[in-house]
């Protein structure tokens, strides 16, 4: 069981030694996902702890709001995310102007040795950190040893060829796994390409509430999340994925995001359509309140505006299909 800190306080008197790492980990994707599996070697072989340091807000929620990134998931699912790892424990540190003050030797003193016991530190070879992002991977070697920790490098990890993209020189190479290319994947709606590079379908968290009931008035009921739901939001258009339930049952649906522009809608809305729902009365199936899961496995097409609810109703008909034989192709 992960052990999760919410403050350097909760970290037990005399923990360590340990094998530690840092960053914001957003989407804990397939490059996250190498540093960490590496870090757990490490700390298996050395017979340490396995612990990874994120933060919370976002760092550039701190300093630059108005540019921030939208993120691709929620603290929560991150947490998840990284405990589905095999990590012993992560510490989650609220990121503020204060400890965005601290040199690179003073984070990595009070941080890394003096609370965690760093046996050693895994990161890459882009890693910045410290006041003004003045630390670097040579500014951590120096501090290791002076400070009597050991520093393993990890290489960029790369899509393994799916899809095949032009690297920083211009010529054919695999993209390095980054957040911003999954950001720029569901910004087109490409959920497909996002899960290659996450490692899993996307998902976005949120409790259900009561929409217009359009889809109940036309046969298809859905599951709309509130606005307040966490994830990134994919293009607008309809989808095949899966439903998660309160109670951990996945549901095949197909997924609509955008703003009904058949009803001429304005505000952007997230509702999935559980396919295979069980034949007793709708109104038994009762999702409302439930914090579930929405799963985006592919997109089926864009979203169009009919002219009448019978060609919804119709084009609707032929998404549910499609979504199944998606879902439960082979």
């Amino acid at each position: 069981m992960v052990h999760i800190w919410n403050d350097l306080s909760e970290v037990p008197a005399g923990f360590g030694p340990s094998v530690v790492t840092f960053g914001n980990f957003d989407g804990v994707h397939r490059g996250h996902q190498q540093v960490l599996s590496q870090l757990i070697r490490t700390a298996r072989l050395n017979q340490a702890r396995a612990v990874a340091i994120t933060f919370d807000p976002h760092p550039a929620q701190v300093h630059r709001p108005e540019s921030a990134p939208e993120l691709i998931m929620g603290l929560e699912d991150k947490l998840v995310a990284l405990g589905e790892l095999g990590l012993d424990a992560v510490l989650v540190m609220k990121y503020s102007l204060e400890l965005a003050s601290l040199t690179p030797e003073e984070f990595v003193s009070a941080v890394l040795v003096d609370a965690l016991k760093a046996s050693h530190v895994v990161i890459g070879h882009d890693a910045r950190f410290g006041r003004g992002n003045s630390g670097d991977l040579e500014t951590m070697k120096e501090l290791g040893a002076k400070l009597g920790f050991a520093v393993q490098v990890i290489s960029e990890f790369g899509s393994e060829g799916y899809p095949l993209h032009e690297d920083h020189d211009g010529g054919p190479g695999d993209r390095r796994c980054s957040s911003s290319w999954v950001r720029e994947a569901l910004r087109q709606g490409d959920v497909a390409t996002a899960a290659a590079v996450l490692g899993r379908p996307h998902r976005m968290r949120g409790e259900v509430v009561h929409g217009a009931a359009r889809g109940r008035d036309l046969g298809f009921p859905t599951a709309n999340l509130s606005a307040a739901a966490s994830g990134y939001i994919p293009a607008d258009g309809i989808y095949a994925g899966w439903l998660v339930d309160q109670a951990g049952t996945r549901w095949p649906a197909a997924i609509s995001v955008g703003s009904n522009p058949t009803f001429d809608g304005v505000s952007r809305q997230v509702e999935a359509h559980v396919i295979d729902r069980p034949e007793e009365a709708v109104e038994d199936f009762d999702l409302y309140g439930q914090s579930v899961v929405v799963e985006f496995v592919a997109r089926l097409r864009g979203m169009v505006a009919y002219r009448g609810p019978e060609a919804l109703v119709e084009q609707m008909r032929l998404d549910v299909v499609q979504a199944h034989g998606l879902l439960f192709a082979g």
